[in-house]
């Protein structure tokens, strides 16, 4: 039989802000259940792995931090190998601030930067910053414009919530594109990084299921790495996105909660 292995986004699939989906917690139990490997991999890089834990938890859903990634954890990982040690400075939220901390490069804070510090910047790092201040964009803009690197941990110009879509860390950036005339790198979906940190939790699966709510950063994801590309419509996109994008999923369901009975057919019929 086919191994099947699945990577499920976060927000807009498992939950909106603080409330769960429809269906969320029993798809995680059925995956546990029927011993299929899984990955949550979310663009979100506000929180570290622990801390979406915890919040999956107080949904009702547990998921073992090993099996959580986030776009900050993957900017860490791709940081430490590819890139040689230098002063960081963070524009994003607590959980991008602590895998940069985890690098052991010393961090450059906003209060650091107005002493001076930011002409010590090697790499400015850019995530969601629920607290974004003129002030960080401008020690940012200075620092990309006097050589550091611009590092993005994801391209999402906006995420889904409560009360409906919320800037996302691709808004942020855009700012500082603007204001500095220079391109960074991202790791998050639809990039290799992302991937690759994914791939190596799903060690030995022949067949990988991508479900996300995004055409432009989940199916096209999919898409770029041979996954079947599975949109769920709880999320950002919808049909009428579908229909006028030239990103085509392979499969839609009204939500996540579908998702077991798909999968249940796919392996009866391999089986």
């Amino acid at each position: 039989m086919m191994k099947l292995g699945i990577i499920l986004d976060m927000d807009g699939v498992l939950y909106r802000g603080e409330e769960p989906i429809k269906g969320a917690r029993e798809a995680v139990g059925f995956l546990k259940g029927r011993g299929i490997p899984f990955v949550l991999l979310t663009n979100n890089s506000t929180k570290t792995p622990g801390s979406y834990r915890e919040k999956l938890l107080r949904m009702g859903i547990e998921v073992s931090e090993e099996r959580i990634v986030t776009s900050g954890l993957a900017t860490r990982l791709y940081m430490e190998e590819h890139f040689k040690p230098g002063k960081v400075f963070v524009i994003g939220g607590e959980g991008l601030l602590e895998e940069m901390k985890c690098l052991g490069w010393g961090v450059v804070d906003v209060e650091g930067a107005k002493k001076g510090g930011w002409r010590d910047v090697e790499y400015v790092v850019v995530g969601l910053d629920p607290d974004l201040t003129y002030e960080k964009l401008k020690y940012g803009t200075l620092a990309v414009r006097k050589g550091a690197r611009f590092i993005g941990t994801n391209p999402d110009t906006t995420y889904p919530a409560e009360e409906g879509l919320y800037p996302g860390a691709g808004a942020i950036i855009a700012a500082l594109k603007a204001s500095t005339g220079a391109e960074p790198l991202i790791i998050g979906k639809p990039n290799e990084p992302a991937y690759d940190v994914a791939r190596e939790k799903l060690d030995g699966v022949e067949e990988i299921w991508m479900v996300g709510d995004r055409l432009d950063t989940d199916i096209a994801f999919a898409k770029r790495f041979g996954m079947k590309a599975v949109m769920v419509l709880t999320g950002v996109s919808s049909l009428e996105d579908v229909e006028g994008s030239g990103i085509r999923p392979d499969l839609v369901l009204t939500g996540i909660g579908e998702l077991p009975g798909y999968i249940e057919a796919e392996l009866g019929e391999e089986g």
